[in-house]
């Protein structure tokens, strides 16, 4: 990270988008205040303005048969290219993976811990035999399915305080949540974290994305103060072999990305829905490379059966 030479707060303030919800609240505010710390600013140099995006507000049917990813960001998308607002912030496996051409990711935050959270058993081993897992995410419920297919999955949506709520309310032995967002809710002791040799996380997961207007180019220079360069060379990665799958949000895909020495090594799985059929490959590559996990993606998808590549659109 460097710090901008004009510690000059800007006049009028920046304005930051994101969504209503408490995490993304919560990842407002850690934006605002790396963005300060940089340049020298007191917090008021930005404010930050909420919007109540779709997936907030439907909350009654899977995000898949709704719109997709899309739902999270459209709203503040809007602002962004109407200017009502200078940039916005999302946790970025939110992110669809085709974004709008006016539209360009000016900085990625230092990734936060990949992992899924199990909350309501010590492991998915000791969950009871026919236990009822909550998830809405189809790559959680083929993973579950693939280990446990004696469980049934409970569809799950709402915010971190729902989802709890509804498992305290019985409607389901077991839920998974990220790991990421338990803890910049303070939530850091809820549930076991699962290990990620035995359960991959979802694309760009633990990182928060901040999006300005392609061609603003005041607002990129501010933002690139911020930037994590080895976290932005993994995420994007993943977002390019998503891209190369042509996946959707019914495809379960898992993914990990690591630093091994000047390279990235990166982990990738395919599921079934149902989780009964599963194919993995890694790949190890330059950082910056999109090719290799494009490459990654046809590798997978040959190897996979018909179970599995009917849900992707890249073969």
């Amino acid at each position: 990270m460097t710090a901008s030479l004009d510690r000059s707060p800007p006049s009028p303030p920046l304005r930051l988008g994101t969504r209503r919800s408490p995490l993304a609240m919560a990842q407002a505010e850690e934006t605002r205040d790396r963005l300060c710390a940089a340049h020298g600013w007191t917090p008021e140099a930005i404010t930050i303005v909420p919007v109540t995006a779709s997936g907030d507000r439907i909350l009654d049917r899977p995000l898949a048969e709704i719109g997709g990813k899309a739902l999270w960001t459209k709203e503040l998308d809007a602002w962004l290219l109407d200017g009502e607002i200078d940039f916005a912030v999302h946790s970025l496996k939110d992110v669809e993976t085709i974004r709008p051409a006016g539209i360009a990711f000016a900085a990625i935050l230092p990734r936060e811990d990949v992992r899924d959270v199990l909350v309501g058993a010590e492991s998915i081993a000791a969950l009871p035999p026919g236990a009822r897992v909550g998830t809405s995410a189809p790559r959680r419920a083929a993973q579950l399915l693939h280990a446990r297919p004696d469980c049934t999955v409970v569809p799950f949506r709402g915010n971190v305080a729902t989802r709890l709520g509804k498992l305290a309310a019985g409607e389901a032995d077991a839920t998974l949540l990220a790991a990421a967002g338990l803890n910049r809710l303070g939530e850091s002791a809820v549930g076991q974290p699962l290990d990620v040799d035995s359960w991959l996380p979802a694309p760009g997961q633990g990182a928060i994305a901040i999006e300005c207007r392609a061609g603003d180019a005041r607002i990129a220079g501010l933002l690139a103060a911020i930037d994590d360069a080895p976290s932005r060379a993994a995420v994007l990665a993943e977002r390019a072999l998503l891209a190369a799958l042509g996946g959707n949000c019914h495809s379960p895909v898992a993914v990990l990305t690591r630093p091994a020495e000047e390279a990235l090594v990166m982990t990738a799985a395919l599921f079934s829905p149902d989780g009964a059929d599963r194919v993995e490959a890694t790949a190890r590559f330059a950082p910056g490379d999109l090719d290799a996990p494009a490459r990654l993606a046809d590798t997978l998808l040959a190897q996979a059966p018909a179970t599995i590549t009917a849900h992707f659109a890249g073969r």
